[in-house]
C-alpha cells in the first residue's frame, strides 16, 4: 500500500500527500475531499479504502489518522456550487481546498481517480482505484468519508423526514420516495435525476 509513496520519494520528492473524495454520486449533501501527508507509520494503521470498513471501524481509523498524519485537510463544496459548476468540477474544487489547507505544503500528490487537479500547481498523479492502492489515499477517503457523514448527520436534525443519517444523501428506494413525497430539501441538487443512485453508496 505504500509503493506509490515510495516512488514518488525514490525520486527525490520530500512531502506526497494523497487525495479522495467523498459524495459524488449522492442526490443531496456536499462532496468532500481529503488531504493526508505521507508517513510511514500510516502503514502500522492496517488503513483500508473506505468503502471496505465498517462505520465504527472508519470512526476509528479516522481518529487513528489524526494522531499519526503529519498534516490533514479537507475541502467541502456545498450544493449549490455542485448545481452551478457540475459534480466533476465541484470534486476537483473540493480537492483543491483540501490541498490549501494542509498545514504542511506537499511537493507531489497521488489523487485518486483519472485527474489531476488544475488548480494546484504541484507535480501530482492519479491513481485509478487509488483508495486500495495507496496508504495515503486510502486514509484520504477514510478522512472524506467520515467528515461527510458528520456533516449528514447534522443535516438529519433540520430536515429529519429525508433519514439523512441513514441514507446519507444517497439515492436510496426510501430516500427516492420520500423525495416523491414531500419534494427536495434546501441541500438537494437539483441538478441531479431525483432517481435511485448507481453509484456505489460508501457502504451507508
Amino acid at each position: 500500500m505504500d509503493t506509490y509513496e515510495k516512488e514518488v520519494l525514490n525520486e527525490g520528492h520530500e512531502t506526497v500527500a494523497g487525495i479522495d473524495e467523498a459524495g459524488r454520486g449522492p442526490l443531496a449533501g456536499p462532496v468532500v475531499a481529503a488531504a493526508v501527508v505521507f508517513t510511514p507509520e500510516l502503514m502500522a494503521l492496517g488503513i483500508k479504502d473506505s468503502k471496505k470498513l465498517s462505520p465504527v471501524r472508519r470512526n476509528t481509523a479516522a481518529l487513528d489518522i489524526y494522531r499519526t498524519a503529519p498534516a490533514i485537510g479537507v475541502g467541502v463544496v456545498w450544493p449549490e456550487e455542485v448545481d452551478r459548476v457540475n459534480i466533476h468540477r465541484a470534486t476537483l474544487k473540493a480537492m483543491e481546498k483540501a490541498v490549501k489547507a494542509l498545514s504542511v505544503e506537499p511537493d507531489y500528490l497521488l489523487i485518486d481517480g483519472l485527474f489531476p487537479v488544475k488548480g494546484i500547481r504541484l507535480p501530482q498523479s492519479p491513481v485509478k482505484s487509488g483508495d486500495s492502492k495507496s496508504v495515503t489515499i486510502a486514509a484520504a477517503s477514510i478522512i472524506a468519508k467520515t467528515t461527510r457523514d458528520s456533516i449528514m448527520a447534522a443535516y438529519h436534525t433540520l430536515y429529519p423526514r429525508y433519514n439523512f443519517i441513514k441514507n446519507k444523501g444517497y439515492g436510496t428506494p426510501e430516500h427516492i420516495s420520500i423525495l416523491r413525497q414531500k419534494g427536495p430539501s434546501p441541500i438537494h441538487r437539483k441538478s441531479f435525476n431525483f432517481k435511485r443512485s448507481t453509484d456505489d453508496p460508501e457502504n451507508i
